[in-house]
């Protein structure tokens, strides 16, 4: 009773709303099956992705005036991501990644119908509804993503990592395996070696040499990087083989989600 009578009234009934609050959400958390609010899409960013291609398009045009190329803040964590694709079913994944330590912290993966069609250059509106989900069910939060397709090196200056870094206000770089726009020189064979991705005299991407005498990589900012930040995350995430460790691990948990959950042995995670 000391403690009762040591602390005034209105103190105590600060302690028990602070505990109501902390209770309240966890209820809601295990209530929505362990997902939290990291990394959702702000109210005022939210659109349809059951549009036609012009109107996509068209989005991607008005988005691409938010996209904003600036220096790489500080990354401990990348999310790497990537689908597969069978039938009328998407599967996306998505692998948290220390820097520093160089370990995964977290994967997660799941399926989805899909929303949109095969048009190239609209690649986004078939992959990002279902990445978007799987960000959603990770625990901790991620400095920046590193997206298996374009950046800025894009039509429209818009591809898959501008899409999802303009939505979540996250750092996004987008990583290719092959040019979609652009002329270039090939760079020398060293790795960290690379040449410019011009169209006209416009410089949209880098042709990065990630792996000493491996194909290069086709690498442009999504948002919130500069060509310098979007080439050096992608070195500094390497681990020896052409693709960066983050997007070679989401490349390697998206299939063999597939081939598990297509024979209906891996429950979604």
């Amino acid at each position: 009773m000391g403690l009762v009578k040591n602390e005034s009234p209105w103190r105590l009934l600060e302690v028990v709303v602070a505990i109501c609050k902390i209770l309240c959400v966890i209820g809601s958390i295990l209530q929505s099956g362990g997902q939290t609010k990291l990394h959702s899409i702000p109210t005022a960013r939210r659109h349809r992705w059951r549009i036609s291609p012009a109107r996509a398009r068209e989005l991607q045009r008005r988005l691409a005036r938010e996209v904003r190329l600036e220096p790489l803040r500080a990354v401990s964590t990348v999310a790497g991501l990537d689908c597969a694709f069978a039938e009328s079913r998407v599967f996306a994944a998505v692998v948290a990644w220390d820097v520093e330590r160089r370990r995964v912290v977290e994967r997660r993966a799941l399926s989805q119908p899909l929303q949109f069609p095969y048009v190239p250059g609209l690649l986004s509106f078939r992959e990002a509804p279902a990445l978007l989900a799987a960000l959603r069910r990770l625990r901790a939060p991620v400095d920046a993503l590193l997206c298996d397709g374009q950046g800025i090196a894009h039509p429209r200056r818009f591809g898959l990592a501008c899409h999802l870094g303009v939505l979540l206000g996250l750092p996004a770089v987008g990583c290719a395996k092959s040019r979609l726009i652009g002329e270039w020189e090939e760079p020398g064979q060293a790795r960290g070696a690379s040449s410019p991705l011009m169209l006209g005299s416009e410089r949209i991407g880098a042709v990065l040499r990630t792996r000493a005498g491996a194909r290069p990589l086709f690498v442009s900012p999504g948002h919130l990087c500069d060509f310098d930040g979007a080439a050096d995350l992608a070195l500094r995430c390497g681990g020896g083989r052409r693709l960066p460790e983050p997007a070679r691990l989401a490349d390697q948990y998206v299939g063999a989600f597939k081939r598990q959950r297509l024979s209906r042995a891996l429950p979604e995670a």
